[in-house]
């Protein structure tokens, strides 16, 4: 966080930035008439302001850039992000997680995630998912479920839930889910 401090020494060198530039415009102080010093003044007043806007131009960007490579790295990660609401639909999915699963994004959001669990394994899930919701001490847990996609194919994934609860919201549940079928493969050739 900025101390105050910071922004009057900020403030002081934006001045002399800004004097700086405008110093063969300047009149003397004491040859000067009064309006010409207002109007010095609020040229240097000027050129502060455009200094602070490129400045901020330049911040927006970098924002704006850093944003995109988020975005890329949440979208396309190897592994599924899932966020649950605390009734146990999907409130957001990335594209790996959309894919893996077989349904298009916007048909997932507000979809119950169980219908996704594997019949044999829905009860497993509910108790899990509704002791991590249920009980605030209970903040991180991972285990391994067998999984349905929308096209009725089943595959194994590891669940690893991170409970979380925003100031003022209610609990949620952060899930990266990891398709591990290939893995289990491996283990009982």
């Amino acid at each position: 966080m900025k101390r105050k401090g910071d922004n009057i020494e900020r403030r002081r060198s934006l001045r002399t930035e800004a004097e700086d530039m405008v110093v063969g415009l300047s009149p003397e102080i004491t040859e000067a008439h009064p309006a010409d010093i207002l109007i010095h003044e609020l040229l240097v007043h000027k050129v502060e302001l455009e200094i602070q806007n490129e400045e901020l131009r330049r911040a927006h960007t970098a924002m704006e850039e850093a944003r995109d490579r988020y975005a890329d790295l949440y979208e396309f990660a190897p592994v599924s992000y899932i966020t649950l609401n605390r009734e146990g639909l999907i409130s957001e999915i990335n594209l790996t997680g959309s894919a893996l699963l077989g349904v298009e994004r916007t048909k997932l959001i507000n979809r119950r995630f169980s219908q996704f669990v594997a019949s044999e394994n829905r009860d497993l899930w509910h108790r899990l998912s509704m002791n991590m919701m249920g009980h605030s001490k209970v903040e991180k847990q991972g285990f391994a479920l067998e999984m349905s996609r929308a096209d009725g194919t089943t595959f194994y994934a590891y669940l690893d839930c991170l409970r979380r609860e925003p100031a003022g919201s209610p609990p949620m549940l952060r899930v990266a889910l990891t398709d591990i079928s290939k893995i289990r493969l491996v283990g009982k050739e």
